[in-house]
């Protein structure tokens, strides 16, 4: 049996997947993988996602340079969800030019902004 088969891939044949910091366990983005992408992280260190919108492999970091080593892979209780403990290059992992994707607090009723722009995305995705 293969490590894959104990993976419950949605009807698309995706699962989530949950980038963790290694160090700080600070959790950076959530995205989706396919067996595919999957069995090529667990191959060669670098995390690899499905992009839904482009319908196809996203190998982190392939436009902005800010690729994921991945320590480690882990698989949630129910089977559902995978997480990468990741070294992120750059220290950002957001395409807004932020560290994390989280960073927005909800503050009473509303969506506050807490994690400063590290660098701007016009500098990260020249065209």
């Amino acid at each position: 049996m293969n490590w894959l088969d104990d993976i419950a891939f949605d009807e698309h044949g995706l699962v989530t997947v949950v980038a963790q910091d290694a160090s700080s366990r600070r959790v950076l983005m959530v995205a989706w993988a396919n067996r595919d992408a999957l069995a090529e992280t667990a191959a060669n260190g670098q995390a690899v996602y499905y992009s839904r919108s482009r319908g196809r492999l996203w190998r982190k970091g392939e436009a902005s340079g800010h690729r994921q080593r991945v320590s480690e892979v882990r698989l949630d209780c129910d089977g559902d969800v995978v997480l990468y403990l990741v070294e992120q290059a750059g220290g950002i992992a957001c395409h807004t030019g932020r560290e994390s994707c989280f960073f927005r607090r909800l503050d009473g009723e509303a969506w506050r902004i807490v994690d400063p722009v590290l660098k701007d995305p016009e500098l990260i995705y020249r065209k």
